[in-house]
């Protein structure tokens, strides 16, 4: 089946939990999105609307009753969640999700290099060539991580062990990478860095990504394109100047609509 060159497309994308039970319910309703290379969607949606489930079954962590998706144009409908790292990376709003925290912050980052090939470390030593390499990328994120490539990850504060994730994510272009309210655990300061830095970072490589948050502010600040999601469906889609011209207001208006 031909279909449009997209990084990211779902069609009728469905999930029904307990399946021929009085509790049976529909939690991802014939979802279908396109997300085009280089936007940034973000994602908003009270509790139980479908954020989590909508990422997980992008993902591969949760299969589709019915439906498709597709990454980059292939069909990954039927791919696990293994298998779909290789296209696709994911942040989560947890900073110990994601690394490994007894290795160094120089390894985590080396193996984040190898994503979707064998992962290991023949030799845990770093030349100085790639320990400068190292050093100069993890100094775009400004919180003191190029100081501390041989500390355990374990060690980090929050914000530095959740910069990583960052930088472990795109270490490898992915197709897709998926925003999990990566900032929501972080205090309100180093919050604001990671997004700005976030930003930075998916505007100057042209990233594709979608950002699960519940900071109305950074919803409307952040990104080019902004779904709100209710009952398991995209119950709004705002694109370019019709998402510029949104207020907070108008966006609490939707939430008590919906």
């Amino acid at each position: 089946m031909a279909i449009e060159k997209a990084s990211l497309r779902l069609q009728e994308a469905t999930v029904i939990v307990n399946q021929g039970t009085a509790e049976e319910r529909i939690i991802l309703d014939h979802v279908s999105l396109t997300v085009h290379q280089g936007e940034f969607v973000t994602v908003l949606g009270s509790n139980g609307a479908g954020k989590s489930t909508l990422f997980n079954v992008i993902a591969g962590t949760l299969p589709l009753t019915s439906g498709h998706i597709y990454l980059g144009g292939q069909e990954v409908t039927h791919l696990n969640e293994i298998e779909r790292t290789k296209i696709l990376a994911r942040i989560f709003q947890d900073p110990k999700l994601g690394t490994a925290p007894r290795m160094t912050v120089a390894e985590n980052l080396l193996l984040a290099q190898r994503r979707g090939k064998k992962r290991r470390l023949r030799d845990r030593g770093l030349t100085e060539a790639k320990r400068q390499t190292l050093r100069e990328l993890t100094k775009t994120m400004g919180n003191g991580l190029s100081d501390r490539l041989d500390v355990a990850t374990g060690a980090l504060s929050g914000g530095q062990r959740q910069a990583l994730s960052f930088l472990m994510a795109t270490q490898v272009r992915p197709e897709v990478m998926l925003l999990d309210e990566h900032t929501a655990a972080l205090d309100p300061k180093t919050s604001a860095q990671l997004m700005a830095l976030t930003d930075e970072h998916i505007r100057r490589e042209h990233l594709t990504a979608l950002m699960i948050t519940h900071n109305l502010a950074d919803a409307l600040e952040y990104g080019n394109r902004l779904l709100v999601l209710a009952n398991g469906q995209i119950a709004q889609d705002f694109k370019d100047s019709d998402k510029a011209n949104l207020s907070v207001a108008d966006l609490l208006a939707y939430f008590e609509r919906y």
